[in-house]
């Protein structure tokens, strides 16, 4: 009899997916829920792409018969009201998850905001009991975890919702794996005697092979975020559930282990874009494995059945997990895993490990040379506050050149033919440089008070990286837009104002209060060195 129920679950989540997808494509067609072609996508047509709605449906109206059974798998689901609200907490925080990917999928949502609902789901979770408070080794060692069960349950759950959003790249792919990893689930919730859960993931996994018929290559609709959100947060929450009662390594270890691929996978693309590529983790981006894959010369179908084979692999040495008594064969165990996992990785070049060790080395040299020019601007902002003539204010801005290695800056002049005369200039040395080795700009400036001075024009030695040239420069040009000689006038000695006066008169502005140097000849420059 109870037989019967988990192969009534399976096949009726299977037909109910079977009998609900082509309407779900239909009315995404009409809303026009479609995922369009782009450059990081595979997929040459537009396809719809809330499948996961079906994969919901199935889920669920596969499992609610079970509560009219009389037998134990009927009178478990029935006592769920009685002491532990676990399940119910997973389905209600899965199906928030699952409408907050559809919303994603109809109108698209910042990922922030997803991760955050991703959270606090994960936090009702929790807060329901689910967390991972312990882990029992064999020859009844136990490590307790304490406080540190919420944020560890938490990192697990988010993980592993991310990477199955993550590995959704190909036709078939995401609901292959999690197939795989709802049945190694199903047989670890039999096997620790968690019947409602060995139940729910058959019905995933019915609902699953059923999608599978739409969604392989060429795929007639993808599950989109809905879909793998819903997993994610289905499986991560289950192999919680099922640890809670095992309290085991078993009940960790197992899922992520047969989980490896799509974990993995998000953890180098968590280093690809923050360490190799310094962008947001939130970026997209076309480096997964599966991409991997294909840039290999390895078909959609072929890469899916790879990564089916990889996946399979790794939940067989999982499972041996089981059968494992001691310590010492757990690690070898789980070690060997990782192993399977690393060369795959590495055959199909995802892993960029020595890229990465050179990345973080110049990571971190940068993040110092920010870090050291933050300080020489903010020290000399200071100084510029303090200055009450012209002289002081020249002087500061030559310590800010010396300071960001500038070879020369200098105050120019537009004359009337066109031609620019150099009014102030400050070098580093007198050597002169090859011009292949010098990066040359000006910065004009607009203010009405500073006729006399069209520009400041900065020199820097192409030694440094563009990047760099260019942050130095906009520090400089951000103390000249807040403290430029217009904005300064006003706290000027009179006795600088004077001076300013005199060259006025002597036809070297326009105007008395702009401030110039002297001009030794019409394209010479007076040296000062800060």
């Amino acid at each position: 009899m109870v037989t019967y129920t988990y192969l009534g679950v399976f096949f009726g989540a299977g037909l109910v997916v079977q009998l609900t997808t082509p309407l779900v494509a239909r009315v995404a067609r009409a809303f026009n829920i479609i995922d369009q072609p782009a450059a990081r996508k595979v997929h040459r047509a537009p396809v719809p792409r809330i499948g996961g709605v079906a994969i919901v449906l199935g889920t669920i109206l596969a499992t609610l018969p079970v509560l009219l059974m009389d037998n134990p798998v009927g009178q478990a689901f029935r006592r769920l009201n009685e002491g532990s609200n676990q399940v119910v907490a997973l389905l209600g925080a899965a199906l928030v998850v699952f409408l907050v990917g559809l919303l994603d999928d109809v109108r698209s949502i910042p990922a922030k905001l997803r991760l955050v609902v991703l959270v606090a789901a994960s936090l009702v979770l929790c807060s329901s009991g689910a967390r991972i408070e312990s882990i029992t080794l064999s020859g009844n060692v136990m490590i307790q975890l304490g406080w540190l069960s919420w944020p560890l349950t938490i990192l697990w759950i988010v993980a592993i919702t991310v990477a199955i959003n993550f590995i959704d790249g190909l036709d078939g792919l995401a609901g292959g794996i999690a197939a795989i990893v709802c049945s190694v689930l199903a047989v670890l919730a039999f096997y620790g005697g968690h019947l409602v859960m060995g139940v729910l993931m058959l019905a995933l996994l019915g609902s699953l092979v059923g999608f599978l018929f739409f969604n392989w290559n060429p795929a007639k609709i993808f599950m989109g975020d809905c879909g793998s959100m819903f997993l994610g947060f289905m499986i991560g929450g289950s192999s919680v559930v099922c640890q809670t009662k095992a309290q085991t390594l078993v009940g960790l270890a197992l899922p992520a282990l047969a989980m490896g691929v799509p974990l993995f996978d998000t953890l180098l693309t968590f280093i690809r874009r923050r360490v190799l590529n310094r962008r947001s983790i939130f970026a997209s981006e076309r480096g997964h494995i599966h991409h991997r894959l294909l840039d290999l010369g390895l078909g959609q179908r072929v890469s899916v059945l790879l990564m089916y084979l990889v996946t399979a692999v790794m939940a067989g040495i999982g499972v041996l997990l089981l059968f494992t008594r001691n310590n010492v064969g757990m690690l070898a165990v789980i070690g060997c895993g990782l192993a399977v996992l690393l060369l795959v990785f590495r055959v199909a070049g995802a892993s960029r490990f020595r890229e990465t060790i050179a990345a973080l080395h110049r990571n971190s040299i940068i993040a110092h040379q920010v870090r050291v020019e933050r300080e020489h601007f903010e020290d000399v902002q200071l100084q510029m506050l303090r200055a009450t003539t012209f002289e002081e204010w020249w002087r500061t801005v030559c310590e800010l050149a010396s300071r960001m290695c500038f070879e020369r800056v200098a105050l120019i002049q537009q004359l009337p033919d066109g031609d620019t005369t150099n009014l102030y200039v400050w070098r580093r040395t007198q050597e002169e440089l090859k011009p292949g080795e010098l990066v040359t700009m000006a910065i004009p400036l607009i203010e009405d008070a500073m006729e006399g001075v069209s520009g400041i024009e900065l020199t820097i030695s192409r030694q440094w990286s563009l990047e760099c040239v260019g942050r130095r420069v906009t520090l400089f040009g951000r103390l000249i837009d807040e403290y430029g000689l217009a904005r300064r006038q006003a706290a000027f000695a009179p006795a600088g104002r004077t001076t300013l006066t005199v060259l006025s008169a002597l036809g070297l502005v326009s105007r008395p209060k702009a401030a110039v140097g002297p001009v030794v000849g019409k394209r010479a420059a007076r040296s000062s060195q800060a």
